[in-house]
């Protein structure tokens, strides 16, 4: 099994370009099964993830390949609506082929998705939706069978109790090719849901409102490929502003998507950081000790604060001057990186949804080993940033959702190195 070994307390410095977003990449790829012809993704990272969803690509009849950061996708010839337990459980957002699957076919049997263990992520609000569309659906042995009642799905009126970003995606999935219009109340707003829009109407898909809390979608009898480069990923870069902030270090972020990241970046500023951005560009700046945040940092659907930006900004805030509060309000067991931040030194307090983090001057290397996705990241950053050697195992965890971060991080002139 790989680990990371870093060796912490070296100032970080340089130029980064951001990735393609994971985040976009993969509902767009599951997207990809409603066309007839050939689609080309560009940015496409390179992640386990992306490589899980081609495999169940290919696995449906799709001819996917993967080179240089391109995806070419071909679903021209899907003659499968059944994907394996094996292939569902590698990845959390295995549950968006779903939807892509009852839009192409009309029918589909998946199972209950695998991935990062960030507890309860239920699933019935999506099957809900989908029952509004006139998709009958039960379950048998762990399966969920799905079947358009006249062979392809209708559309409805849905208003989502919460507005979660993977029912959202499995009903725009399901929508774009059903039989009349679909109106989505309280839908997700988060830029990857406009990203998944922005790829179906290139597809010659009829989507309005993405972006905003209500989404009208009116259904296409069939879509066409096209080519189409994937948004960069905010998220991976919250978290190199977050390690060169905490390193006391200087970053040029490239190819950025600033807009997107601004709920972050305003919480980043509030830490002491310089923090200057232009179109697709973000320097940062950090010479002295960071700031603690006196407000609470809360994590909220966009446009609040990302949840999945809360591990890493923790990591950097562990040795910032004064106190910082987060609030946890998406996932119940996203404080699960807290433990292996305290054996490092952090004095970090979790109360139920709340994490009081306390700055201390100094961290020390230990073994950890990655919880899940961002977690693992946070570890990454702390372990930059401490006295010593630190060991890092499960990286299978950062490898879902970074490409290469050994690389970027000696690009940055850190020691960190995988074994």
């Amino acid at each position: 099994m790989q680990k990371f070994i870093i060796n912490g307390g070296r100032r970080l410095r340089g130029e980064l370009a951001l990735q393609g977003s994971k985040n976009s990449s993969l509902p767009i790829m599951a997207a990809a099964l409603l066309c007839r012809g050939e689609c080309t993704l560009h940015s496409c990272p390179r992640l386990t993830d992306v490589y899980a969803a081609s495999r169940i690509l290919n696995c449906v009849g799709c001819r996917c390949s993967f080179s240089d950061n391109t995806a070419v996708i071909n679903a021209e010839t899907v003659d499968r609506t059944q994907v394996s337990e094996e292939l569902m459980r590698e990845m959390r957002s295995s549950i968006i082929f779903m939807g892509a699957m009852l839009g192409r076919a009309g029918e589909c049997v998946v199972s209950v998705p695998g991935g990062c263990e960030l507890g309860p992520r239920p699933i019935d609000m999506h099957l809900a939706a989908l029952r509004k569309m006139s998709v009958e659906i039960r379950e048998s042995g762990g399966s969920i069978i799905c079947r358009a009642v006249c062979g392809r799905a209708k559309g409805a009126k849905i208003s989502l109790a919460f507005p979660s970003v993977g029912a959202t995606e499995n009903i725009i999935l399901c929508a774009a090719t059903a039989e009349g219009e679909t109106v989505i109340n309280n839908a997700a707003r988060e830029p990857e849901i406009c990203d998944l829009c922005g790829f179906l109407r290139a597809c010659g898909a009829d989507i309005k409102g993405d972006g905003e809390s209500r989404i009208i979608i009116r259904g296409k009898q069939q879509l066409h490929g096209c080519e189409y480069t994937i948004m960069p990923d905010r998220i991976v870069g919250a978290t190199y502003l977050s390690m060169v902030a905490a390193a006391k270090g200087e970053l040029i972020l490239t190819n950025a998507c600033v807009q997107e990241m601004e709920p972050f970046l305003s919480v980043l500023e509030q830490t002491g950081c310089s923090v200057y951005t232009s179109e697709n560009r973000i320097y940062l700046r950090s010479g002295t000790r960071l700031r603690a945040v006196k407000e609470r940092i809360r994590t909220m659907p966009h446009p609040g604060f990302p949840t999945d930006a809360q591990a890493v900004l923790m990591a950097a805030l562990s040795l910032a001057d004064g106190t910082s509060i987060f609030e946890e309000n998406i996932f119940d067991c996203r404080y699960r990186h807290t433990d292996a931040l305290v054996k490092m030194g952090a004095d970090i307090e979790v109360l139920g949804k709340v994490a009081v983090v306390k700055g201390v001057s100094s961290l020390c290397g230990a073994n950890v080993a990655a919880t899940d996705l961002r977690g693992g990241a946070a570890m990454v950053i702390a372990g930059l940033c401490a006295e010593g050697t630190s060991v890092i195992t499960r990286i299978c965890h950062i490898d879902r959702g970074y490409e290469n971060m050994e690389e970027a991080v000696r690009l940055l002139g850190g020691d960190m190195r995988r074994v």
